[in-house]
C-alpha cells in the first residue's frame, strides 16, 4: 500500500502557475508597461514565481504522469523481491497512457503478462496504491492449495531455493513471519509462471493459509504478493480491474528504511531490476 495524492496537487499547482503566467503575458504585462511610462515597474512577486515554477511543474507532471513514477514500499507483502523501504520506479506507459487524476486512457498499450510486478489502485479504496505480482489473466482458472499454485489445471513449476536469511527488516518482519535470525522457518522458492522465474517466500509455521480456486473474469487480473503467507491480495479481496492499473515496476532506485527497527540506508539495492 503506497499513497500520497501528490498527483492532484501537482496538476492544480501546474494549472494555477501556468494560468497566472499566461494572464500576465496576455493582459497584466501590457498594463504595467503603460503605467510604467518612462520608468521600469517591477514584476509582481506572484507572477515572477509563476513564470519560474511553471516549466518545472509541467516537466514533473509530464514525467510523473506519463513516463515514470516513483513509489516507496511500506510493507513486506512482496518480500523477498521488494523490501520495506525500497524506492522503485514504475513504467507509466507500459499498459497505455492515462490522463492524471481522471485516469482516462488515451492510448492503448501492452496487456499485463503473468509474472509482471504491477502497481494498481486498490479496488476497495482507489485512493491507495498497491503493488503485487500478476498471477492470473482474464479467463484463467487459478487454484491455490497447500501453498502451491496451478493455472488452468497446470501446477506451476517450483524449485526449492533456501531458507530466509532475514534480509531487510531484521526484527518486525521476522517476527511477523515467524522467522528467527537464522531463517529457521521461512522458505524461499523459485516459481515459474509462463516462462517468468521469480522468488516467493512461504512460512509453514503459520496456521493461516488461504486455499481456493477462481475463474478470473474478463477485464480483470488475479494478483498475489511474493510473501505468500503475509499478503493482502486477490485471494482476499478479489480482482484488479484493467482500468485500475497504474504501471509496471521495473527497478529499485534507492533503499532507505528509516524506522527504528529498519535496515537504514542500503546502497547495494540501488539499480536492481525487479524480477519479472
Amino acid at each position: 500500500m503506497i499513497h500520497f495524492d501528490f498527483e492532484f496537487l501537482l496538476v492544480i499547482m501546474t494549472a494555477v502557475s501556468g494560468s497566472l503566467w499566461l494572464l500576465d503575458v496576455l493582459l497584466f504585462s501590457r498594463f504595467r508597461k503603460k503605467q510604467a511610462l518612462s520608468r521600469v515597474k517591477k514584476e509582481p512577486l506572484l507572477i515572477e514565481y509563476s513564470r519560474a515554477f511553471f516549466p518545472v511543474l509541467l516537466a514533473v507532471l509530464v514525467l510523473r504522469g506519463f513516463i515514470v513514477e516513483p513509489f516507496r514500499i511500506p510493507s513486506g507483502s512482496m518480500m523477498p523481491t521488494l523490501l520495506v523501504g525500497d524506492f522503485i520506479l514504475v513504467n507509466k506507459f507500459s499498459f497505455g497512457l492515462r490522463l492524471p487524476v481522471t485516469h482516462y486512457q488515451i492510448t492503448s498499450g501492452d496487456k499485463p503478462k503473468r509474472g509482471d510486478v504491477v502497481v494498481f489502485r486498490y479496488p476497495q479504496d482507489e485512493s491507495q496504491d498497491y503493488i503485487k505480482r500478476v498471477i492470473g489473466l482474464p479467463g484463467d482458472h487459478v487454484s491455490y492449495y497447500n501453498r502451491k499454485l496451478s493455472i488452468n489445471g497446470e501446477a506451476l513449476p517450483i524449485e526449492l531455493g533456501h531458507v530466509y536469511q532475514g534480509l531487510g527488516d531484521l526484527n518486525q518482519m521476522q517476527q511477523a513471519n515467524g522467522c528467527d535470525r537464522a531463517g529457521a522457518s521461512c522458505q524461499m522458492f523459485i516459481e515459474s509462471n509462463d516462462g517468468v522465474d521469480y522468488t516467493v517466500m512461504t512460512n509453514p509455521a503459520t496456521t493461516y493459509s488461504i486455499n481456493g480456486e477462481v475463474f478470473v473474469p474478463e477485464g480483470h487480473y488475479f494478483v498475489m504478493g511474493d510473501n505468500r503467507d503475509h499478503s493482502n491480495d486477490s485471494r482476499i479481496w478479489g480482482y484488479v480491474p484493467e482500468e485500475n492499473l497504474v504501471g509496471k515496476a521495473f527497478m529499485i532506485w534507492m533503499h532507505w528504511d528509516w524506522r527504528e527497527d529498519g535496515s537504514g540506508l542500503d546502497l547495494s539495492r540501488v539499480g536492481q531490476k525487479i524480477s519479472q
